[in-house]
């Protein structure tokens, strides 16, 4: 069985990537980050850390159930864009949007996991906030594609091109992907909404694929400890992807980008 530091370590990762995995900070910057303080990134950490990933992706599945189904045409009450049905959002704008990341990773997939270190994490820090800022700044100042369903095929393919950059530890896929479509003419908030559905079918395919050369890792005895982050990452994220929704009609990325640069000092303070 866990002893109660290890379920209060699990505790505290399953707050960290709840927060920060939809957020444009980057969840993997941070579980590097405060694993490292907290002395947990041996192996099984990295296995724990990608189990706690599959509590982020439940809470948006949560979220977008009902678009989730759209895509394959199966709708629950009222249809979006009724009446214009070759627009609505549909699998083919994920599938296209999947597309230059999968590639990408399935191929250096080796090189990318060297680099998750601190150091590597504090500079894709900062190049992301300085995406972040180009995205506001630079954004069309009129939309193209004000909603979910107003997002083209081509949009979509240039989204999932930004997304590569999340490839680098600490750069943060949803930061990638929402300043990739801003700017490509999306708006701020539909950017974000397609950013959480694109998530589920990135973050299943990765998962599985560590856990799986993660397996011979674990044992009967980690799934308290498990079970904990799991839990714990998957209410926290209910509640930040909601508060964030609400946010980003409010205020710009601006804040998020000085917050990263912050977190950059903190690490070259700490690891440096």
């Amino acid at each position: 069985m866990a002893d109660l530091h290890t379920l209060v370590v699990a505790f505290i990762l399953g707050v960290v990537e709840g927060l920060t995995e939809f957020l444009p900070v980057s969840s993997t910057g941070h579980m590097i980050i405060v694993g490292s303080w907290l002395g947990f990134d041996d192996e099984k950490a990295k296995a724990f850390e990608v189990i706690i990933q599959l509590g982020s992706i439940l809470a948006v599945v949560v979220m977008f159930w009902r678009r989730m189904f759209g895509l394959i045409g199966i709708h629950f009450g009222a249809v979006p864009h009724e009446g214009r049905g070759k627009d609505r959002l549909k699998l083919g704008h994920i599938l296209l949007a999947m597309i230059p990341a999968v590639v990408l990773g399935l191929v250096f997939h080796s090189t990318i996991k060297s680099l998750f270190t601190p150091q590597n994490v504090m500079f894709a820090l900062i190049v992301g906030g300085f995406l972040l800022l180009a995205a506001e700044w630079l954004k069309p100042k009129t939309p193209r594609a004000n909603g979910l369903d107003d997002i083209t095929y081509r949009q979509a393919f240039m989204i999932g091109c930004f997304q590569c950059l999340a490839l680098w530890p600490g750069f943060s896929r949803s930061g990638a992907t929402i300043s990739g479509g801003m700017l490509m003419g999306v708006s701020r908030y539909a950017a974000s909404e397609f950013s959480f559905i694109l998530a589920v079918p990135m973050m299943m395919g990765a998962t599985v694929l560590d856990l799986y050369k993660s397996w011979h890792f674990l044992s009967l005895a980690d799934v308290p400890m498990f079970a904990v982050g799991f839990i714990t990452a998957f209410l926290v994220a209910l509640v930040a992807i909601k508060t964030f929704l609400k946010l980003i009609k409010r205020i710009s990325f601006v804040p998020f980008a000085i917050y990263r640069f912050f977190v950059a000092g903190v690490v070259y303070l700490v690891f440096f």
